[in-house]
């Protein structure tokens, strides 16, 4: 498993561990029953200390995108609970509070957000290669 982390990013590591396991869930790279990384072998992997991967783990865990037993490990959950329409709601207020303030027109915040959803599934009828 390839994590990209920025250890000068003002971001904390779980979180960035965190943040990109959810995106690989959801672009498909990382599959419904498929194992990840024991936190040790994670740890070491990465360069991280063990608590930072065991924190990240616990939040993906508390979060519903993944499940451990003693004897299978760590998997990835089936992720359809994890749908929060409140946490969403409140995670999304931020960004559109900042596109707001930059002037940026409501429809084409619109446009945006579909715009990245269905970067998510399979459906990329909108260029966000030309957005990035």
């Amino acid at each position: 498993m390839l994590l990209q982390l920025d250890f000068a990013s003002d971001i904390p590591i779980y979180r960035q561990i965190r943040d990109q396991l959810v995106l690989g869930i959801a672009d498909g790279r990382l599959r419904t029953g498929e194992k990840l990384p024991a936190i040790r072998a994670l740890a070491n992997e990465t360069g991280v200390n063990v608590m930072t991967i065991n924190k990240a783990y616990r939040l993906l865990k508390q979060e519903g995108y993944i499940t451990t037993d003693r004897r299978g490990g760590t998997v990835v959950a089936s992720g359809q609970e994890t749908v929060s329409l409140e946490k969403t709601f409140a995670e999304l207020r931020l960004p559109a509070a900042c596109a707001k303030l930059a002037g940026m027109p409501r429809n084409d915040w619109l446009e945006l957000c579909e715009t990245v959803y269905d970067s998510f599934g399979g459906n990329n009828d909108n260029k966000l290669s030309e957005v990035l």
